[in-house]
């Protein structure tokens, strides 16, 4: 995944995630141990979908909340995402719930005053203890580190591609109805990665 990845960060997580589901499609989040990834905590997130079908932040690292100058705990993940892209992202968390498949985005954040800034946001399906899969653990790892990182708050992040991290997979995700709709016609699809089109629409 290095050729995919760019971010240390998504890399070492992902590598424990693997690491902890073995052989199955993904892990309890009962088997996180925070201790094994204390030094990437900063970075982390975990969402979480309510009755009503909101995937909501339930834990977010200081570095996330730093990033957006603000706690994001409880607030709703697609509040994050410019425009129609809310929707969209929200789609796409549902999938990776719902098929068991970690997703990669690629996105720019902006500020108020224009100030871009590459990011990677991963995102790995959890199961409960029950089996059900109904949270994501996550990564939204800043690609450089400019003088205003955390001192000028991001206003949104604007979607420039998505990767299926699982190449045995990917085929039949993307053929869901429900991805199709997330990504309608005006994205481009380069092998595994789906890249929007038109930058920021809001």
């Amino acid at each position: 995944m290095n050729d995919i990845m760019r971010s240390k960060t998504s890399t070492q997580l992902f590598q424990y995630w693997n690491l902890i589901r073995g052989d199955r499609e993904l892990p309890r989040r009962d088997e996180i141990e925070p201790s094994a990834i204390r030094t990437l905590l900063p970075d982390l997130f975990i969402l979480e979908r309510d009755r009503f079908g909101s995937i909501k932040f339930r834990l977010a690292g200081t570095h996330v909340c730093a990033l957006f100058g603000q706690e994001l705990r409880g607030q709703q993940f697609g509040t994050l995402w410019f425009g129609t892209q809310a929707g969209r992202t929200l789609q796409v968390s549902r999938q990776v719930m719902a098929r068991h498949v970690p997703v990669m985005l690629s996105a720019m954040a902006l500020t108020e005053d224009r100030r871009e800034l590459e990011i990677e946001a991963l995102l790995l399906p959890l199961a409960s203890n029950e089996g059900h899969s109904d949270r994501i653990l996550g990564s939204l790892s800043p690609l450089s580190r400019p003088y205003w990182l955390h001192a000028a708050p991001v206003s949104g992040l604007d979607v420039r591609g998505l990767r299926v991290l699982d190449p045995d997979r990917t085929a039949a995700l993307l053929r869901e109805p429900a991805m199709d709709d997330a990504f309608p016609p005006g994205i481009r699809r380069v092998q595994h990665l789906r890249v929007f089109e038109g930058g920021r629409d809001a």
